[in-house]
């Protein structure tokens, strides 16, 4: 199957009959292979990657160049869906100039686009990754860069100004070149508003299921991650519990002599044991 594109994932909107988006957050390599085997239609190298890998209380610890190293982890498994790096906080809130700066070191580590969060007040920025070539993702509603701003991660959109002001937001994010829109944490109702008045697909995370698509972090999906559940989340296994048990199997085998085991060590030729012993030794040959 070809490469996916971002003009493809473009021209994928549910009421045009295209199927639902599917978007999965990744981090390295084998995740990203993991992923691509699923059918996943895009990978997102999110900067949730503080939270879930790097162990930071919210994202805002994370910079370009760790975005960059995990992108380029990504890129190296070659998968099939898009790659979209996260510009993280304060990557694109300085300077235009900065802000495609940033962009083209995600794109040099692998990226085939970059997402950044925010609604009007990000048009120049979108314009100007645009510009230098570079398709990006908005994103809109519950924005977690800015969630000191916000007061902590709350539903967004629940009053009527704020959720007319995000369907502006998000036919100001096309308007600049978006070629898909990221609602996270709002009402359904809201995220159906949002979807209907743009021609480029939305996709969800915490925002019903109206959009054109949803996304779910890797590790959330799996049950690695099992501190927090947000209401959004459904887990399809519980790689942790199976994990720990398997981890704990190993540590009780080696305590006990069990690990490693004949089949599991290499051994001397019956020949070589006997010349070692002639050093003192006294190999068992086999």
């Amino acid at each position: 199957m070809s490469k996916v594109t971002a003009p493809a994932i473009k021209a994928r909107k549910v009421r045009t009959g295209s199927d639902p988006l599917v978007m999965l957050t990744a981090y390295d390599a084998p995740s990203a292979r993991m992923v691509d085997e699923a059918g996943a239609d895009l990978i997102l190298v999110g900067d949730s990657l503080a939270m879930v890998v790097l162990g930071y209380e919210d994202t805002l610890q994370v910079t370009v160049q760790d975005m960059a190293h995990h992108v380029a982890a990504v890129a190296r498994a070659k998968p099939r869906p898009l790659i979209v790096g996260d510009l993280p906080w304060m990557s694109y809130h300085v300077s235009i100039e900065d802000t495609v700066r940033n962009a083209a070191d995600l794109v040099r580590a692998g990226a085939q686009a970059v997402k950044l969060e925010g609604g009007r007040k990000r048009v120049p920025m979108v314009e100007a990754i645009v510009d230098a070539e570079v398709p990006v993702m908005g994103h809109v509603g519950l924005t977690p860069q800015s969630v000191h701003a916000m007061g902590g991660f709350k539903v967004q959109g629940r009053e009527t100004s704020a959720a007319l002001a995000l369907v502006d937001d998000a036919k100001s994010l096309e308007a600049a070149g978006a070629f898909a829109i990221v609602l996270e944490g709002v009402p359904d109702e809201v995220a159906h508003m949002v979807t209907d008045a743009v021609s480029v697909p939305t996709i969800g995370i915490g925002a019903g299921p109206w959009c054109d698509g949803q996304v779910l972090v890797y590790h959330d999906v799996l049950g690695i991650e099992d501190r927090i559940t947000p209401k959004f989340v459904r887990r399809y296994a519980s790689v942790k519990d199976t994990s720990v048990r398997a981890l704990s199997s190993f540590a009780a085998d080696v305590r006990a002599g069990r690990f490693p085991a004949h089949d599991e060590s290499y051994h001397l030729s019956a020949e070589q044991s006997e010349a070692l012993s002639l050093y003192g030794s006294a190999p068992v040959a086999v």
